[in-house]
């Protein structure tokens, strides 16, 4: 038991300290920070919905390919 709550204190002092070390040497401001996070979410959005708006158009062109065949077989 002793060695486990000495354990547990290690790693909760360490993640403080590791915490604070990464507040201090930060690159930039914590506003600037979630900016760019923002931009970066925001181009993420935009790429998929780009690329799903293209696939379902590929999707119902192969679609409505499959039903003009479907329709030809039928009227033979």
């Amino acid at each position: 038991m002793k060695r486990a709550l000495s354990l547990l204190s290690g790693l909760i002092a360490g993640a403080l300290v590791g915490a604070t070390l990464a507040i201090l040497f930060a690159p930039t401001s914590g506003e600037e920070m979630r900016a760019q996070i923002r931009a970066r979410i925001e181009n993420i959005r935009k790429e998929v919905t780009q690329a799903a708006t293209e696939r379902r158009a590929e999707l119902e062109q192969q679609l409505a390919s499959l039903r003009a065949s479907r329709k030809s077989e039928q009227l033979q």
